[in-house]
């Protein structure tokens, strides 16, 4: 079995970075890390969301791809954060490319399934390496945790599962249903909660210096953004 197969086994494929690609940079760059780790949350939504229902083969691998472009880009002295973030990205892509292919009748498996690079990304910071990716995938994660005990809280669990298997002709209602659940005291009260909790999470890494925790800001707050554009969407319909 290769040496890569294991977490630690990935880490040693990965370069340390060079002095040009030094984490601490200028505000210009934390900003430029920041909104790639923002997009990155909220492209998939549009991208790989479609792509995962028809083509759930396809969109799994792409991971390959974005790892192997990651670490093409690690390889070069001046691309290698945007290398390493591309890296982090492609296991938030890899673990929706599993879930929402495969496992979407079933809340209960996603989180776990989420955290299936974890042991990866543990490895790396272990070894000091791809710090930023890793950082980005964690506020990611943290962002879903968030989003799914809300889900728990509010007892949408049971929409959710009528949601994934609802005809289309169905789905308003299902969508409705959910909606006048969320719009309770209860309901109103757990988003204000979690939305506070996801500020004091992704607001004081912005005062770092470090563009790791600029990543790790970027994919928390974007939780905000996603779910809100989960909202609307639910809304519209």
């Amino acid at each position: 079995m290769s040496s890569y197969s294991s977490p630690s086994g990935f880490t040693r494929i990965l370069p340390q970075l060079s002095p040009q690609a030094a984490p601490r940079l200028g505000i210009g760059q934390r900003w430029l890390v920041f909104a790639a780790a923002i997009f990155l949350i909220v492209a998939p939504v549009f991208i790989e969301a479609p792509l995962v229902r028809t083509f759930p083969w396809l969109s799994l691998s792409l991971t390959v791809v974005g790892l192997g472009v990651g670490l093409w880009l690690m390889s070069r002295p001046a691309a290698q954060i945007w290398g390493d973030l591309l890296i982090g990205f492609s296991w938030i892509w890899l673990s929706g490319s599993i879930y929402w292919g495969w496992w979407r009748w079933e809340p209960l498996l996603h989180l776990p399934i989420e955290a299936v690079a974890l042991p990866i990304v543990l490895a790396c910071l272990l070894s000091q390496k791809g710090k930023v990716g890793s950082y980005f995938y964690l506020g990611s994660l943290l962002g879903t945790t968030v989003t799914d005990i809300y889900f728990y809280w509010v007892d949408l669990i049971p929409a959710w599962r009528q949601l994934m298997q609802a005809e289309p002709s169905t789905v308003h209602f299902v969508l409705q249903a959910a909606l006048d659940q969320m719009n309770t005291a209860q309901g109103i009260r757990c988003a204000e909660i979690l939305l506070i909790s996801l500020l004091i999470f992704g607001l004081p890494p912005l005062k770092s210096k470090q563009l790791h925790w600029w990543a790790f800001s970027g994919a928390v707050l974007s939780t905000i953004l996603v779910d809100s554009l989960f909202f609307l969407a639910a809304l519209l319909a």
